[in-house]
């Protein structure tokens, strides 16, 4: 039994039956961690906390005081990005010295509050603004499937700690793709909730496009994960009414309809993504759904234009907040990003976002009229270099490039349309070893149809279940 690769699942059951302890795993998650340290995955080691609490979970499991809750002893790695009152609080930035949380992220209490053996911290780019994981403050870190490739951001922490075997659980927080990104790139499981869903804090908490959510290796996992976290709490009033908890056996999927894009309007999209998206598709056929292609008539410079402009409203004031933009220790990355922000809203104006946005959603309620449910890639290419820069142009196939990495992630439209859930399922591998991911785009709040399609869709394709589904670690040179 390979406990560094147990599902959360498969943990709780082993637990329950008293066949394996929450100390036993944990000590095997802390190993790993010294044998994959190139990943460089972890912001924050929180290991002697952890078998404490690991300590206590083996004693309920043991019948000594209150019963187990729902992750009781079950590791989880946690976005440094999410505070934790008394603990540093960084954000990837050299800004950031001395600073410490004076209260917890309300995903993070819930997990708490469900038993979960919060164990490490996992890195993010400075103030999470890139779709690549690096910082002055933290270094490179790098996809466990090949290092030379990036693991995606900003969640890129939690998605390199779950493919590395670092943890069954991880958190993200989603606001152009960073829980989808990370999880396609890293081969896992991640959910952007629709918005309200999960709470999170002000300010990000009021902003429609950012979601936190959960990463896992398996649909199941992340359903367990996302009824812990899911249902309205006081300090966010954007959060809405529990919704029933997900199931964690989906049923059949048969006769559910399905939209299937290979691309986003005008998206380039390699070869190989589009190949493993159409296997996803006959996957889903297998399982009996009716799966059709369509067209999402939608630019890719209108998503960019929209999207950037909208974070143009945050990004200006945020940076400031911080230090001024002539401050020696702002990365070149973030000055970048806000810079082309703050263009893309000079040059769209706050009016034409709200109809752009508007437009947008008026054309996937089209879609979502006839389908339960849209198909399409996470991303349009299959990675770029760990170290890579959010500037640097990416060659996505002989003469096409695209002029930024976050040009090449099919993940902003539905920031935009943020009531849609959409979850990220593993699609296969490219020929660089890194994996491909596939975002299913269900109605508004309809997180179970989500979810139904992507337990189908595993458990046809048999990747995490296969014990050849796992990184080498000997890719890099």
């Amino acid at each position: 039994m390979d406990l560094n690769y147990l599902s959360a699942d498969e943990m709780l059951g082993a637990f329950r039956r008293r066949e394996l302890s929450p100390v036993e795993v944990l000590d095997s998650l802390i190993e790993r961690v010294a044998k994959t340290s190139e990943v460089n995955a972890v912001a924050e080691e929180m290991f002697d906390e952890a078998r404490d609490v690991a300590r206590a979970a083996e004693a309920r499991y043991a019948g000594k005081g209150p019963a187990p809750r729902a992750l009781e002893g079950v590791p989880v790695a946690v976005k440094e990005e999410m505070p934790i009152a008394g603990r540093s609080h960084r954000l990837g930035s050299l800004l950031t010295e001395g600073n410490v949380a004076t209260q917890t992220q309300p995903m993070v209490r819930r997990l708490i509050d469900a038993g979960a053996v919060l164990h490490l911290r996992t890195t993010t780019p400075e103030f999470s603004i890139a779709v690549t994981t690096h910082s002055a403050l933290w270094g490179v870190t790098r996809n466990p499937w090949n290092l030379d490739y990036s693991p995606g951001g900003s969640s890129g922490g939690s998605g390199a700690a779950l493919a590395a075997g670092l943890a069954p659980l991880a958190t993200g927080s989603d606001i152009a793709g960073s829980i989808r990104v990370p999880s396609a790139l890293c081969g896992v499981v991640g959910f952007r909730p629709p918005y309200g869903r999960v709470p999170s804090l002000p300010p990000t908490s009021l902003d429609t496009y950012c979601q936190d959510g959960p990463m896992a290796r398996t649909v199941t996992d992340c359903a367990l994960f996302q009824n812990v976290i899911a249902g309205p709490d006081p300090v966010d009033h954007a959060s809405v009414p529990a919704a029933p908890p997900l199931p964690t056996t989906f049923g059949s999927c048969a006769g559910l309809k399905v939209a299937l894009a290979v691309t986003i309007g005008d998206f380039p999209v390699v070869p190989e993504a589009a190949a493993n998206i159409e296997r996803f598709a006959n996957a889903l056929r297998d399982a009996g759904a009716e799966v059709t292609p369509v067209e999402i008539p939608i630019t890719r410079q209108s998503i960019m234009a929209t999207a950037m402009a909208h974070y143009g409203l945050l990004l200006g004031p945020s940076v400031r907040e911080w230090a001024p933009v002539d401050d020696p220790r702002w990365s070149r990355n973030v000055l970048d990003v806000v810079e082309a922000c703050g263009a893309a809203l000079e040059n769209l104006g706050a009016l034409r976002i709200v109809e752009e946005e508007a437009r947008m959603h008026a054309v996937l309620a089209e879609i979502h009229r006839d389908h339960d449910a849209l198909i399409c890639p996470t991303m349009a290419t299959t990675g770029y270099p760990a170290d890579a820069t959010v500037a640097e142009s990416v060659e996505l196939a002989e003469g096409v490039r695209f002029a930024n990495l976050v040009s090449q992630c099919l993940t902003q439209l539905f920031n935009i349309a943020s009531r849609h859930p959409v979850l990220n399922v593993p699609s296969g591998r490219a020929g660089n070893g890194v994996p491909t991911g596939v975002q299913i785009v269900a109605r508004p709040f309809d997180d179970v149809t989500a979810f139904r399609l992507g337990a189908a869709a595993e458990a046809r394709l048999g990747l995490w279940s296969d014990p050849d589904w796992r990184p080498g670690l000997a890719h890099r040179g």
